[in-house]
C-alpha cells in the first residue's frame, strides 16, 4: 500500500493519520487561515480545504503541510491539481444528498477511473458512501484497491438523513451520548471494511477527540476533525484541541477504558446492519 507522498506513507503506517478539514465550501479566508495556521503549529498531517483555486495558492504560499481538496467535479479536481494539491478526495457527497441523488457502485468506480486519468503521481483517496450496504461498502473498497486506490475514506450519515436511523440508543448516562452521532457508523464501516480489505481508512465525519483512543481499535489509520475545530475561538486554543486529538490518537487504544462504548457501539451497528447475522 506505498504512497506517492512519503511524509502521508510515514503517517499513514503509523496508522496516526490526523486531517483537517477546514470545510468543503468555506471559502472564508480569515477562517480557514486560522485552521491553516493552528494546524501548522500541531501536529496535524495534513489539510482538507475547498477546491477553490485562490484558496489552494494562498494556503500553499505559507503552510508546509499536504494540502487535499475533495470533490466529484473533474474539472475541479484537474484545477486543484494544477494549483498544486498533494492529494485528491472524491468525495463531498452532501452537494449530492441535498438534490436528492445518490451515486452507486459502478458510478464511484468510473469517476475514480476518470480521476486516475487526471492525478499521474498523486495519491487518491475515495470516499465509500454511508447509504451503500454493509457488503456493497466492502466490495467497492475492494475494487478501488484493485484499482490501485490505497486510501479510502468512511462517512456518517447525511444530516438529511439523520433522523432515519434509531438514535434512541442515546440516552443519559450512556457513554454512547458522548460520541457525535454521525461518527458512529463511518467508524463501524471502517472497522468492517477492515477485516476484509488491506487499504488505509480514514473515519470522518462529526468526529471529536475523545474518539482518538479507540480509534485505531476499529482499523483506521487516521481520522478527519473539522467542526470541533471551528468550535474553539482562537488558533491558540484550535492549535491546542489538534494536539490534544493528536496525542489521543497515537496513544494506547484503551479499549478497556472504552468497554461501555464499545457494546453501545455494537448495539447500534447491529441494529443497522442485520444481514450480518446471517453470514
Amino acid at each position: 500500500m506505498k504512497l506517492f507522498n512519503k511524509y502521508l506513507q510515514e503517517a499513514f503506517e503509523a496508522k496516526s493519520v490526523l486531517k483537517v478539514i477546514t470545510g468543503i465550501d468555506n471559502i472564508n479566508i480569515h477562517q480557514v487561515t486560522k485552521m491553516a495556521k493552528a494546524a501548522e503549529l500541531s501536529n496535524a498531517t495534513y489539510l482538507d480545504v475547498s477546491s477553490n483555486i485562490k484558496l489552494i495558492k494562498f494556503l500553499k504560499s505559507f503552510s508546509s503541510l499536504p494540502i487535499c481538496v475533495s470533490s466529484i467535479d473533474p474539472v475541479d479536481i484537474y484545477n486543484a491539481l494544477s494549483s498544486g494539491v498533494d492529494i485528491i478526495e472524491i468525495g463531498n457527497y452532501d452537494f449530492l444528498y441535498n438534490q436528492g441523488i445518490y451515486l452507486s457502485k459502478k458510478q464511484i468506480i468510473e469517476l475514480s477511473k476518470e480521476i486516475q486519468c487526471l492525478a499521474n503521481n498523486i495519491d487518491i483517496c475515495v470516499t465509500v458512501p454511508y447509504y451503500l450496504s454493509i457488503y456493497e461498502q466492502v466490495s467497492l473498497a475492494q475494487d478501488l484497491k484493485n484499482l490501485g486506490i490505497n486510501i479510502i475514506q468512511t462517512e456518517g450519515i447525511s444530516k438529511v438523513h439523520i433522523t432515519d436511523y434509531p438514535f434512541n440508543l442515546i440516552q443519559s448516562g450512556s457513554s454512547f451520548s458522548n460520541l457525535h452521532n454521525s461518527f458512529i457508523p463511518s467508524l463501524f464501516s471502517a472497522y468492517i471494511i477492515s477485516q476484509y480489505v488491506n487499504v488505509h481508512i480514514i473515519a470522518s465525519s462529526g468526529c471529536k477527540n475523545i474518539v482518538g483512543p479507540i480509534s485505531k481499535f476499529y482499523g483506521v489509520s487516521g481520522i478527519g476533525i473539522g467542526s470541533a475545530v471551528q468550535e474553539q475561538d482562537s488558533i491558540l486554543r484550535m492549535s491546542k484541541y489538534i494536539d490534544e486529538t493528536s496525542k489521543f490518537l497515537s496513544g494506547p487504544s484503551l479499549v478497556n477504558s472504552f468497554t461501555n462504548t464499545n457494546n453501545d457501539l455494537y448495539q447500534f451497528f447491529i441494529l443497522n446492519h442485520k444481514e450480518l447475522l446471517y453470514t
